[in-house]
């Protein structure tokens, strides 16, 4: 007997065929289980595995009947009642020498077991063993030759290739990889990922949109060689410091005799290991133009990713990063490091928001959280707090805020929201918040002991007034900008120091971001939150224009410690920038989401590929606001005086500008010198310059002999419209001076 298992239950089919054609109806189960279908697990596996092809219950025939037999090989086997089987295409003579065996059974058991008709017939006509076992040899043939051409069917191969015996067990296992290809695997995924893919593309931007600060990075420097020959004698200081003596860090080689003059202004410490590498003015020249380069590409890097976390699409977050690390205004600051090295904000924020799962279009999803990034979103911000107090001091106030506001809610809600963050979350958040806070704590020490010894150092309401811009400086761009630059300077003229004024992000950025009020992918309240983030920080960048800023800046400045060191308000268009670049990021999304539903109905989907490239318009219009014409003039030459004298020194001429090249030049040997320049002046600084002016006589000298000072160099080029304009010309013979030409400069020697 033959019995098939059913493709949905298992149970056996309701008819059996025997070797020669017959069978008996509704077989109890102990007899249906005797048969070839059942009895082989492999032939079960098989069975099941050909499943659905026929639905219709097996046919009872008689052994005379070759026909029938013919076409029951054929199709496999006899198929089961209500089930989707049929037999193993590799177990034909199985099923013959099964067959023999149910021609001499089946008469009996299914004539006394069945008592049904089929079965006395079958008995009766398969009387014999030997007619059973010649009927049984004609089906094997029969049943090889259709086996034969089903296989054929199934893999393409023809009349003349068999089958794979070996596919009634399975496909055939995946290969093994080694070591190197899975190594090659791993690189391969990797490279083709979205983030090393927007990391590639940051940095490419970066030095396009920078171009031309890597064209001679050893010579040159963006905007002016004042501001950036002072940070890049920072960066060389603290990584020549750390290597030699880390315990006079603050203690810096310029501004002789004070201390604590590394803090004079923002430090770029978070850059310290770029310092280590190149000693000289040339390696500093080179070290700060790639920073300045990199800083662009993690500010647009870091707000992308804060935009994708957020929700965004790829279109949107691209825009986001573009307007923030691009943005008009910024041009003005090319000169200051410090502010355009603003990446770690949104990119900490990314972070952080990340590691509590939430985002701005999806919400709190706890499943998504991730104790390891935050914690390293606090580390990042940390890092940016490193950088200067300039940008870091509001952004670290932000993020106390954040944390108020977040405990304040889980106090509101706790009883109906039990462990928000989970154990390890919790912990992360602890152990980073303590982290930022001490790095915090350590910076700020030095910076009170500064205003504790130069009250003059502090920034007072009358010098808030003077760097407040008005209203029209959100749409004035800086002479820096190629598109604007030209067209602006009749606004610029009205502007009072319009360095620190034109302030515009982006007449695109701007429609960008009205449009996203209207259409986006953000909620309507997240949209209101972020529109009024927009117009409190603008306000708050007015400094003391917004109705005296007696609402918005002035109480900052009264009641947050820190906050009157920042010279100038208009730095807060930082986060203006941000909040419209998410307003933007959420309008852009939403046209790419409305451009794939229009090009998936079309049919033939053109022009989708037109819709599709018309998604990257509002990116291009982005970056071609922000194209620079910043100037790259050539760094001066240092003097070889500064590289064979020893200090104490005095460089003469010296003033605020002219002193930061020569603290450039200083970074062969750092000697101690008294000229620096920083945002305000020390007292004993001014004294000096004060005394020097009649240098060389008995006073000047007797002067600088008591303060330390041993040698004076005098840089011959630059007198010319000094107050030191023609000493080189006063006699020196009764003043115990010797006096030394080395090069270009003149050398007294006290």
């Amino acid at each position: 007997m033959t019995a098939e298992k059913s493709g949905t239950t298992g149970r056996r089919s309701g008819a059996e065929t025997r070797a020669d054609g017959t069978g008996a109806k509704n077989p109890p189960d102990d007899a249906a289980g005797a048969g070839p279908g059942s009895g082989s697990p492999d032939e079960r596996a098989s069975g099941a595995d050909s499943s659905g092809e026929d639905d219709t219950a097996g046919t009872v025939t008689s052994a005379g009947k070759a026909k029938r037999t013919r076409k029951a090989r054929r199709t496999g086997a006899a198929k089961a009642a209500g089930t989707a089987s049929t037999a193993d295409k590799t177990s034909t003579a199985d099923k013959a020498e099964a067959g023999t065996e149910a021609g001499t059974e089946a008469g009996t058991e299914a004539g006394t077991e069945a008592g049904t008709e089929a079965g006395t017939e079958a008995g009766t006509e398969a009387g014999t063993e030997a007619e059973a076992r010649d009927r049984a040899d004609a089906a094997k043939k029969d049943g090889d030759a259709a086996e034969k051409s089903d296989a054929a069917k199934q893999d393409g191969t023809g009349d003349d290739e068999p089958a794979d015996p070996w596919s009634a067990f399975g496909p055939a296992p995946e290969p093994v990889l080694g070591r190197p290809r899975r190594a090659v695997r791993a690189v391969g995924r990797f490279l083709v990922h979205e983030w090393t893919l927007a990391v590639v593309a940051a940095l490419a931007l970066a030095a396009a949109m920078t171009w031309p600060t890597l064209r001679y990075p050893r010579h040159t420097l963006p905007q002016d060689y004042w501001d950036p020959s002072l940070q890049a004698w920072q960066m060389a200081w603290s990584g020549h410091i750390l290597r030699t003596n880390p315990a006079q860090l603050w203690h810096s080689n310029t501004f002789y005799p004070e201390n604590w003059s590394f803090a004079f202004s923002d430090t770029l410490l978070g850059y310290a290991p770029a310092g280590l590498i190149g000693v000289g003015p040339e390696h500093a020249v080179l070290r700060y133009n790639i920073m300045f380069v990199l800083a662009h590409a993690l500010a647009a890097f870091g707000a992308y990713a804060l935009a994708r976390q957020l929700g965004a699409g790829r279109i949107g977050g691209a825009v986001a990063g573009a307007s923030f690390a691009y943005a008009p205004w910024l041009l003005a600051q090319a000169g200051h490091l410090h502010i355009i090295s603003n990446g770690g904000i949104p990119l900490a924020l990314a972070m952080l928001a990340r590691g509590h799962g939430w985002s701005l279009r999806y919400g709190y999803r706890p499943r998504r959280r991730h104790a390891g990034w935050a914690f390293a979103g606090w580390l990042v911000a940390a890092w940016q707090l490193s950088l200067g107090f300039g940008i870091g001091l509001p952004f670290a106030y932000m993020l106390a805020g954040v944390v108020l506001v977040s405990v304040v809610l889980w106090f509101v809600r706790r009883r109906k929201v039990k462990r928000p963050f989970g154990r390890r979350l919790f912990l992360a958040d602890v152990l980073g918040g303590l982290v930022f806070a001490a790095v915090g704590a350590a910076l700020a020490v030095p910076y009170f002991k500064v205003a504790e010894l130069h009250p003059n150092a502090e920034r007072t309401i009358g010098d808030i007034g003077l760097y407040s811009p008005p209203a029209s400086g959100f749409f004035t761009a800086p002479a820096e900008s190629r598109v604007w630059g030209g067209l602006h300077e009749g606004a610029r003229a009205v502007l009072p120091w319009h360095p620190e004024m034109t302030l515009l992000p982006g007449f695109v950025l701007y429609a960008l971001a009205a449009g996203g009020l209207f259409f986006s992918v953000w909620r309507v309240r997240h949209r209101i939150f972020l529109l009024a983030g927009v117009l409190v920080t603008m306000a708050l960048a007015m400094g003391t224009r917004f109705f005296g800023g007696r609402f918005t800046y002035v109480p900052l400045f009264d009641y947050l410690p820190g906050w009157s060191g920042l010279r100038t308000p208009g730095r807060m268009m930082l986060w203006t920038t941000l909040l419209l670049g998410l307003l933007a990021a959420g309008a852009v999304t939403a046209f790419c989401m409305r451009v794939r539903e229009l090009a998936a109905e079309r049919v033939p989907p053109w022009p989708g590929p037109w819709l599709r490239l018309a998604t990257l318009l509002p990116l291009a219009l982005v970056l071609v606001e922000g194209l620079n014409a910043t100037p790259q003039p050539v760094v001066p030459r240092q003097p070889a005086a500064l590289r064979t004298v020893d200090g104490p020194m005095l460089v003469l001429p010296s003033s605020q500008n002219l002193d930061q090249p020569v603290m450039l030049w200083s970074t062969d040997r750092f000697q101690p010198m008294v000229n620096g320049g920083s945002g305000f002046t020390p007292r004993s600084q001014a004294r000096i310059r004060e005394a020097t002016v009649s240098f060389p006589d008995y006073a000047s000298v007797d002067y600088l002999r008591q303060i330390g000072v041993k040698n004076v160099v005098v840089l011959r080029d630059e007198l010319e419209g000094t107050p030191w304009e023609g000493m080189l010309d006063r006699p020196v013979d009764a003043l115990g001076v010797a006096r030394e030409q080395v090069g270009e400069a003149v050398v007294f020697r006290l």
